[in-house]
């Protein structure tokens, strides 16, 4: 992963461990998948890290996944979960090394289940990021 990917990474984990009602809801934020957590939980992650050079200057558009992931009879308090985690979004401070942010822009969201699994929530954010 790239020291840019890894910035965008962990601006988001921290502000999602900053938020107290998401903080209260899961029992932890991870940078990736935990070995073992208890459910709900949340993860974050960076991934693919593409070229968003132009003519003066070098970039990088870096894809952002959080997981939530929920083990309730029905996908309701999913969607609670992620409403929280998309609120402190809002707060990232993202200053990544040698370089700036200029868009942090949400791209999608969904809920998925395996028949015989927990819920996982998945919320998608573009970061765009320029070298100083």
């Amino acid at each position: 992963m790239s020291a840019e990917a890894m910035a965008v990474q962990q601006a988001v984990v921290a502000a999602l461990v900053a938020d107290p009602v998401l903080m209260a809801a899961v029992s932890g934020v991870f940078d990736g998948l935990p070995v073992r957590a208890v459910l709900p939980w949340a993860g974050v992650d960076c991934g693919p890290v593409t070229d968003w050079s132009h003519k003066t200057g070098q970039g990088r558009e870096v894809r952002v996944t959080i997981s939530l992931w929920s083990d309730g009879a029905a996908a309701s308090a999913l969607h609670g979960l992620m409403a929280q985690a998309e609120k402190a979004m809002l707060g990232v401070d993202l200053a990544a090394g040698a370089m700036r942010v200029v868009s942090l822009v949400f791209l999608r969201s969904r809920i998925v289940r395996d028949a015989d699994g927990p819920w996982l929530g998945m919320i998608e954010y573009r970061a765009r990021i320029l070298a100083e």
